[in-house]
């Protein structure tokens, strides 16, 4: 009986002794799942910064690394542009822009570059090559300037196919030097039913060079294509749209007509569409009847208001994230003209005070917000299941 109660007791203390360990293992592995989370639950953010009706628009990944499109105005509004960046590079909490895409030269797009490197390390310079409309400005810059900003980094020359390594995201160059991609993308190679009643548009000869690009996270996709034109636009989309879906359409080229066709714009059918347009620059008529028209759109956003668009075509101001320094008595029903260029053109309303940018938050489950700085409004897009099995 002895042996026996001895064999019990020796039992009951290995027992004791199993329980106490999966005790200690439960509150190890408790702790570890807890924490870490904490380092891995970051969104791929897209600052969408105002640059008065240029474009600058900042990816940055999971990872902390970064893309840059394009660098604001050119001329005295070059300081003000790479400031406006620049608050969102240390909103962003970067240490320098790993990779700076400029999607062709003209002055809206390039113009802040000089200032921007002045201030922030940029490592690696993409463009699609030299530029092909003459301008003072550009040349200038391209001969003398730009080679000095990238000899101590590293310059390249961007191809439709070509993959710009970001951990974390995956990045396609679609179009560039008048070339796009060959092939169809995942998710991409249907026939596009708007091939059919496309009409060629007009174009200078620099804005169909434009640098696209094309980002994913995850199952969250958007497309930035620089001032593509109507008639590239066709090249890239039809007889086969070679894209697919998108979440989020970036730039649409401040919204102007020459761009932004049914066959891109319907075909990609953007869940929202952000426009980097400027007060008296883009969101004409036919532009915003082309987006509100949209199959599957949920919502326009603004970088500024459009006296071009008046209350007819306009979205609501929650939707609008910059002012004017000095607003207008009441803002017209009807839709201005657009003024002709020249020197009598009268100048655009003025903004140079406080700008806010516009920000996407995306999870790779597809699902993302959008932040209107200005006035704070959120709005928060659920994952589309639908595209699920691209």
């Amino acid at each position: 009986m002895r042996e026996v109660a001895v064999g019990r007791q020796l039992a009951c203390q290995r027992h004791a002794l199993r329980a106490s360990t999966v005790f200690v293992m439960a509150l190890i592995l408790s702790i570890v799942c807890y924490t870490a989370p904490t380092g891995g639950a970051r969104t791929f953010d897209i600052y969408v910064v105002d640059v008065e009706g240029g474009n600058a628009t900042l990816f940055v990944s999971p990872s902390g690394e970064s893309v840059l499109i394009d660098s604001g105005n050119a001329g005295p509004a070059a300081v003000r542009d790479a400031e406006r960046i620049m608050a969102a590079v240390k909103d962003a909490q970067l240490a320098q822009i790993d990779h700076l895409i400029t999607t062709h030269w003209h002055g809206d797009h390039f113009g802040g570059l000089a200032e921007l490197a002045a201030r922030v390390p940029i490592r690696n310079f993409i463009d699609h090559g030299p530029n092909v409309q003459p301008a003072p400005v550009a040349d200038e810059f391209l001969q003398k300037t730009y080679p000095q900003l990238y000899a101590k980094a590293r310059h390249v020359v961007a191809k439709p196919g070509m993959k710009i390594p970001v951990a974390g995201l995956d990045v396609l160059v679609v179009t560039s030097a008048g070339e796009t991609i060959a092939k169809s993308i995942s998710g991409g190679g249907a026939a596009n039913p708007y091939c059919a009643s496309f009409k060629p548009g007009e174009n200078n000869a620099e804005d169909p060079m434009s640098v696209g690009t094309y980002v994913t996270f995850g199952k969250f996709r958007t497309i930035h294509l620089g001032d593509l034109t109507k008639n590239k636009e066709f090249e890239l989309m039809c007889p086969t749209n070679r894209i697919g879906t998108v979440d989020v359409l970036l730039g649409l080229h401040h919204g102007v007509d020459t761009s932004n066709s049914e066959v891109l714009v319907h075909a990609l059918r953007p869940r929202v569409a952000i426009m980097n347009n400027g007060t008296r620059k883009g969101g004409q008529p036919e532009v915003m009847t082309t987006l509100h028209s949209s199959p599957g759109l949920e919502d326009v956003w603004q970088m500024h208001f459009s006296q071009l668009s008046g209350q007819e075509y306009t979205v609501p101001g929650l939707f609008i994230a910059n002012l004017l320094d000095e607003p207008l008595a009441a803002m017209p029903v009807a839709p201005i003209p657009s003024p002709q260029p020249g020197p009598g053109s009268p100048p655009p309303p003025v903004h140079n005070g406080t700008a806010y940018w516009i920000k996407v938050s995306a999870q790779p489950d597809g699902s993302f917000t959008v932040t209107n700085s200005r006035n704070g409004f959120s709005k928060t897009y659920k994952a589309d299941l639908r595209r699920g099995a691209d």
